[in-house]
C-alpha cells in the first residue's frame, strides 16, 4: 500500500460556505501535506485559511475545470445538496478525488424513505413508519396511529422539514403543508415514524467504502431556545464529547447500525465513501438510528475538529481513493482529552425571518474561543457582515464542560453584534452529568 505521507503536497478544494467548512479549513490547514488550499464559494472567514473562489457547486463542468486547471488533489464536499447531485460522481469520471459518497449512496441522506426502507431490509433498529406519495393515504394511516408522532419531507430540506406532532391535528396539518409545498420538492414524498423516546445523539464515521472508523462523539442542540424550546433549527450549538455514548453503546451501534449499513450499501453496489453521521436516539431498548447524513453536521463538524488532534488530510483521502490504494485500514486518530463546545450566534429572527448586512464587531478581540464564519461576508474595508441565518460559531475546549462553555460564552460576550443572538445553555445536560 502506498505511503501517502511520502507523495507529494497537495492542492485541496474545500467546497461550501458554513461554518461546518470554515473548520475543515481551518484543520486541513494546519496539514504539513497541504500546499495550497481553496474553499468555493466560501465565506468572511475562511479567508484567513484558504483562499476563496467564486464556484457555483451546482455547475459540475466548472468544479472539475478548476480542479484540472489548480492541479487539485482531493475534493472536500461539505454540503449534502452537491452530494445527492452526484458531483462527486462527476468528479471521479474526471479522475478526481472527492470525500464524500456518489449519488446512489448520498441517498441515505437525500432520501428518508430510501433510508427506513433500507433499515427494514438489513434489519437495522429504527421506529416504525410508513411511506406515502399523497396525503389521501398518509391521512389514512394516521388515523392507525397515536401522538406523538413525526412526520417528515421525504428530500432535502436544510433541517426544517421534521414536524414532531404533539397531536394528531397536528400531524394531519403536517401532511397537508408538506404535499402542499412547504419544503418545496423536497416534500413529493413523506415519511411518517413511531416517536422514539430517549435522548439523541450524533456519531460520526469515517468510510472508505468497506472499512469504518469511527469518531468522537458529539451532541447537538437543535432547539432555538434555551431549555430545548422553541422550532427546530440547523442546530445552535454542540459539545464533544457526549458522555451518553458511552464505549459500549459505540460498540452496539457500530454492530448493529453502521457494519449493517455499509454491508447494505456495498451488496446493492453502492458502497458508501466519506463520513456517516447517524443520528441516533438511545431508547431504553438500546441505539435506534432516527436518521443519517451524508457529511458532516453542523455545528458537530466545528467541535470534532477543536478536538482532533491528527492530521486530517491521510483520513481524508483514505476515503476518496479512487484506485484503492490507500484505505481506512490500519488508521488511527488521536483526539485531545478536552471538551469541545460550540455555540451558534444567529440572526434575530432566525429560524423565521431575519435580516441581513448588519455589522459584526470585535472578532479580533476574542482570545477565548475560536470563532469559525458560517453566514459572513467581508467588505472591501474588512467589515464583516452577517448574510445568514446562522452567522457565528464560537468554539472553545475546555479541561471539563463547564469549562469549555466558559470559554465558549466569553468568546461570544466579547463580539459586539446586537443584531444576533445565542442559547445561553449549550451543554446544560453534560453539565449537569458532570456535575453528579
Amino acid at each position: 500500500m502506498t505511503d501517502i505521507n511520502s507523495s507529494p503536497k497537495r492542492n485541496i478544494l474545500v467546497l461550501g460556505s458554513g461554518g461546518r467548512e470554515h473548520a475543515l479549513c481551518w484543520k486541513i490547514a494546519q496539514s504539513p501535506l497541504l500546499d495550497a488550499l481553496y474553499c468555493a464559494p466560501g465565506n468572511g472567514g475562511t479567508e484567513s485559511v484558504a483562499h476563496n473562489v467564486s464556484l457555483d457547486m451546482a455547475d459540475h463542468a466548472a468544479v472539475i475545470q478548476f480542479c484540472q486547471d489548480k492541479n487539485i488533489h482531493l475534493v472536500v464536499i461539505g454540503p449534502e445538496a452537491p452530494l445527492v447531485a452526484g458531483l462527486a460522481d462527476d468528479l471521479a469520471a474526471a479522475n478526481i478525488p472527492a470525500f464524500g459518497p456518489g449519488f446512489e449512496a448520498a441517498q441515505l441522506e437525500g432520501s428518508k424513505g430510501y433510508t427506513k426502507d433500507l433499515c427494514a431490509e438489513a434489519n437495522i433498529p429504527t421506529a416504525a413508519y410508513g411511506r406515502f406519495t399523497n396525503a389521501k393515504d398518509a391521512l389514512a394511516y394516521l388515523e392507525t396511529q397515536n401522538a406523538p408522532i413525526v412526520v417528515k419531507a421525504d428530500g432535502l430540506a436544510a433541517g426544517k422539514g421534521v414536524i414532531i406532532a404533539e397531536t394528531m391535528q397536528q400531524a394531519r396539518d403536517g401532511v397537508a403543508d408538506i404535499f402542499d409545498g412547504a419544503f418545496g420538492e423536497a416534500g413529493a414524498e413523506l415519511v411518517i415514524e413511531e416517536f422514539m423516546t430517549g435522548e439523541e445523539a450524533s456519531f460520526f464515521v469515517l468510510c472508505d467504502g468497506e472499512n469504518a472508523l469511527p469518531l468522537a462523539t458529539a451532541q447537538d442542540h437543535k432547539r432555538v431556545g434555551d431549555g430545548d424550546t422553541g422550532p427546530n433549527t440547523g442546530g445552535m450549538g454542540a459539545y464533544s464529547p457526549a458522555s451518553i455514548m458511552t464505549q459500549e453503546l459505540i460498540d452496539i451501534s457500530m454492530r448493529q447500525v453502521i457494519h449493517p449499513t455499509l454491508q447494505a450499501m456495498a451488496k446493492r453496489g453502492t458502497p458508501y465513501r466519506g463520513v456517516l453521521y447517524a443520528g441516533l436516539m438511545l431508547t431504553p431498548e438500546g441505539p435506534k438510528l432516527v436518521e443519517y447524513n451524508a457529511r458532516f453536521g453542523d455545528p458537530e463538524c466545528q467541535v470534532l475538529m477543536m478536538r482532533l488532534a491528527s492530521d486530517i488530510v491521510p483520513a481524508l483521502e483514505a476515503c476518496a481513493s479512487l484506485d484503492g490504494s490507500t484505505s481506512l485500514a490500519g488508521l488511527t486518530l488521536e483526539w485531545h482529552q478536552d471538551m469541545a463546545m460550540c455555540v451558534v450566534m444567529a440572526a434575530n429572527g432566525y429560524p423565521g425571518a431575519y435580516e441581513k448586512g448588519s455589522a459584526i464587531g470585535g472578532l479580533d478581540k476574542v482570545d477565548a474561543a475560536t470563532v469559525f464564519h458560517a453566514g459572513t461576508a467581508r467588505d472591501a474595508d474588512g467589515t464583516v457582515r452577517a448574510i445568514g441565518g446562522r452567522v457565528l460559531n464560537v468554539t472553545a475546549r475546555g479541561k471539563t464542560v463547564a469549562q469549555a462553555q466558559a470559554n465558549a460564552y466569553a468568546g461570544v460576550d466579547t463580539i459586539e453584534w446586537p443584531e444576533g443572538f445565542c442559547r445561553r445553555d449549550i451543554g446544560h445536560k453534560e453539565i449537569a452529568r458532570e456535575a453528579d
